[in-house]
């Protein structure tokens, strides 16, 4: 039995399905489990599909049989394979006698040799100075039909002919063996062979030239087949005639063989797979070539769905722009673009006229989306660098695109010429890479407005409106971010009462702004499932207004699945593994029923279900109210920490009222919002002024939209939300002050240092603001000359002996262990620099 593979789209896989049913529909048999260390990385049947063969993924290969007939998951018997072998990754059994095999690798072929509990497998050496010719790298193994020869394929065009170690002179009355070696090396042709097969009486070779010939068992050339133009051939698989006859009949058109006599070469129809993942169907008689199916042989992140069908677009570096129906999974039409045409992204337009297609080199085509023609005689080609982002208005008045330059392009509807977009203009408002661009739409005037945002932490907003040929205008331009740099950005969906753009960073946090003001409105703890969240999107929804809401998002190999309202709470969101090797792109159908994931170098799409129902269950499952960010404190609510939390909010009320007041406390469950970074910094959170700034804006405008007032002061279960949402999600990260010291210091024995002028400087001149009276009074704390405190608790810090302090008591090079050790107390940076000072 012959299987058709593509063998570089082989995937491990950990459980082996044999289907055998009059569709191949319905499983017989599962076999679970195995390989658990690795899954399977290739697998044979005999011809009468009895027995199985797995080669187990691990780094210790174990090759099983298996009779799948008989229930159980024991196989009738195994062997354990050297590492040294390499990987083999192809296995064959030999048709005439089942109970011989030949796996081979790279660099090791195997014969083995079984019954039904024992195995014995014999691996000979060859090098290239066995024959004093090269051998090249194996590929695949095939028994010689009526011979005890065995024929393996090489990169280099070479067979190697394996026969018995000892040769038998009575072969009728000698046992056969697994025990061969290497008889010779035949030079068979130029080109490496890839596929090694037959079929009938012959032997048939696929090769790296994409043609596929066929060989008497003598190795004789019958017939060659080289004008296929399907690429360097994996696979050939022949159709299955049971009562198959090699005559010519009347009328006929098969092609001559080689020989003398040209006779017709009559053989089974066949398909024939490529590397460059193209399959065609071969008809003998004519020789009739037709291309079955394309798909993708090189990264794909293009990913578009439209509006209001049930199509998906997708493109890849290879040039193929396909579109496909998910829902009747059939390809609906494709193009493939001219050599080195590598699509970058793509958008359908709102109306699903169009679909707008950036490439790596910079061009940008505008195609009708049912014909995937060219709507523009000639493509815009107004950016040097690849195309990164591209996307329409809401009225389809407006095409942007993001390219690798950090520069913003616009296309603006034409409606009096041929083609329906024209170049508008071209904005470098950013210094780094461009993370998203989005088009939103002005609450007051319904015209189209459009924001990008760049890793340089900067969101821009581009007057639309006022711009004109050549000369594309801003509106505004926000730096975001103080330390964390966004990812990716979309608008907040229609939930609440005030417009906002939600964002994600690298720090693993979601953050609300006012899409009017651009300010900071809430900072909010998001997914932290091993990396950072590259791309969200809103799930779409019949009722915008009524229907909860969720939103999608990616991160490096995971995709998954968040519930709206944001609010911090860990059980509100799912993640899984999407594609092992990376996510590079999601897209949404119109309906919210799918998203589509791009895996970019795996050359795959995959379609997922969305089903709310169990991510809504494991949200209730978690708890409600403050019960799932009690579980975010070091002890939950029982713990050390909430304790001492409490006993802050009691200290920061006497604090608030006056340390050395004689009134009558009046006590609270509730502190002023002036306390609020005060006890943060107690719990362990030392936030920038920026986020100082930040935390005190969410509570203070809480509720303005709603009641028109400030708050003005927290109770404790708000300030446990604003400290999990705010705090770095994995703590302080030690590898920060090591960076610092080596990017700003200079190496010494003692590791990185600061000259102590140079340090005072930096810490005055850059970052944050700090004035030297600032300065002076918290390194004497940090020193511990400043007893009480500072001026931040009982008394009015005394500056007159702070530069004597410091000059005494902070050497004239700061090293990074000092400076973590003894000015800041972290005891846990410790380990972390003795490991940065060993791997330097």
């Amino acid at each position: 039995m012959t299987t058709l593979e593509n063998t570089n789209r082989l995937k491990l896989v950990d459980t082996i399905i044999i289907a055998i049913s009059e569709k191949i529909e319905v499983p017989v048999q599962t076999i679970f489990d195995t390989n658990p260390e690795g899954g399977v990385v290739a697998m044979a049947m005999t011809p009468d599909a009895r027995y199985l063969a797995t080669l187990s993924a691990a780094p210790t290969q174990v090759l099983s049989i298996w009779n799948w007939t008989v229930d159980g998951d024991t196989p009738l018997c195994t062997a354990e394979l050297n590492p040294s072998y390499g990987v083999q990754s192809f296995i064959h059994f030999n048709p005439e006698d089942i109970h011989f095999l030949v796996s081979n690798s790279d660099s090791q072929v195997i014969f083995y040799q079984w019954n039904d509990n024992h195995m014995e497998y014999f691996a000979p050496p060859l090098t290239d100075q066995d024959f004093n010719k090269p051998v090249g790298r194996y590929s695949q193994s095939i028994f010689q039909k009526n011979s005890t020869r065995v024929l393996t394929s090489t990169s280099i065009g070479n067979l190697v002919v394996w026969d018995t170690n000892k040769p038998l002179t009575k072969l009728h009355d000698s046992q056969p063996s697994a025990d061969k070696k290497a008889l010779k090396i035949i030079r068979q042709q130029e080109r490496g062979i890839n596929v090694l097969t037959t079929t009938e009486n012959f032997i048939v070779v696929g090769d790296m030239a994409g043609h596929v010939k066929f060989f008497d068992q003598s190795l004789k050339l019958v017939h060659w087949y080289q004008d296929f133009h399907l690429g360097p051939v994996t696979s050939i698989s022949f159709a299955f005639y049971p009562n198959f006859e090699p005559v010519a009949k009347e009328g006929s058109n098969y092609p001559p063989d080689a020989t003398i006599e040209a006779r017709r070469f009559v053989i089974k129809d066949f398909v024939v797979g490529s590397s460059i993942a193209i399959f065609g169907s071969v008809t003998a008689d004519g020789t009739k070539v037709k291309v079955i199916h394309r798909e993708h042989d090189a990264a794909i992140h293009a990913l578009s769905a439209h509006p209001s069908l049930p199509y998906v677009v997708m493109g890849s570096y290879s040039g193929l722009l396909k579109i496909w129906n998910y829902e009747k999974k059939q390809v609906m039409v494709s193009r493939q673009f001219e050599k080195n045409s590598m699509i970058r992204c793509c958008a359908y337009d709102p109306k699903g006229a169009y679909i707008a297609v950036g490439f790596v080199n910079g061009s940008v085509r505008v195609l009708d989306s049912i014909t995937l023609e060219d709507q523009t005689a000639e493509p815009f080609r107004y950016a040097r660098y690849g195309i990164t982002h591209i996307a329409f208005s809401h009225n389809s008045q407006f095409l942007a695109t993001a390219d690798g330059e950090y520069t913003i392009s616009v296309f603006k509807k034409q409606h009096l010429n041929d083609e329906p977009y024209g170049y508008l203009g071209r904005y470098r408002a950013h210094y780094k890479d461009i993370q998203d661009i989005i088009f939103g739409i002005h609450l007051d005037s319904n015209q189209p407005r459009l924001l990008s945002l760049g890793k340089d932490r900067v969101l821009v907003e581009y007057d639309l409106e006022n711009s004109s040929k050549d000369n594309l205008r801003i509106t505004s331009s926000d730096r975001i971010e103080q330390s964390a740099v966004p990812q990716c950005l979309t608008w907040y969906p229609p939930i609440t009462k005030e417009h906002f753009i939600v964002t994600a960073n690298d720090q693993f946090k979601f953050k609300l702004y006012n899409a009017t003001t651009k300010m900071c409105r809430k900072t909010l703890l998001g997914p932290t499932y091993g990396s950072p969240i590259k791309k969200i999107a809103v799930v779409p929804t019949k009722d915008p207004i009524k229907e909860k809401r969720y939103l999608a998002y990616i991160t490096d190999d995971k995709i998954g699945l968040h519930i709206l309202p944001l609010c911090g709470n860990p059980h509100d969101a799912m993640a899984l593994i999407g594609h092992p090797a990376g996510v590079s792109n999601l897209v949404c159908s119109y309906d919210g029923k799918y998203l589509f994931s791009a895996g970019g170098t795996d050359a795959s799409v995959h379609m997922w279900e969305i089903n709310t129902s169990a991510l809504e269950a494991q949200s209730k499952l978690g708890g409600e109210d403050l019960i799932p960010f009690y579980g975010l404190l070091d002890g939950g609510r029982e713990g050390e920490l909430f304790a001492e939390l409490e006993d802050y909010f009691y200290y920061a009320q006497i604090r608030s009222q006056g340390v050395n007041a004689m009134d009558k406390r009046e006590l609270s469950v509730k502190i002023p919002l002036t306390e609020v970074p005060f006890v943060m910094r107690a719990m362990g959170f030392y936030p920038s002024e920026q986020e100082i700034e930040d935390m005190l804006n969410e509570v203070k405008f809480s509720r303005y939209v709603e009641t028109g007032k400030y708050v003005e002061d927290i109770d404790l279960g708000d300030f446990i939300k604003l400290y999990i949402n705010h705090r770095p999600a994995f703590g302080l990260d030690p590898q920060k002050l090591v960076h610092a010291f080596k990017t700003l210091g200079v190496p010494s024995a003692q590791g990185n240092s600061i000259e102590r002028g140079y340090l005072l400087d930096l810490l005055q001149t850059k970052g944050e603001h700090m004035t030297e009276y600032e300065l002076a009074e918290y390194l004497t704390t940090l020193l511990g000359f400043n007893g009480e405190g500072g001026s931040s608790e009982l008394q009015e810090f005394d500056s007159s002996t702070a530069g004597d302090i410091i000059d005494q008591n902070l050497p004239v090079n700061v090293t990074e262990e000092m400076f973590a050790n003894e000015i800041l107390g972290f005891s846990m940076y410790k380990d972390v620099m003795a490991t940065s000072q060993l791997t330097s």
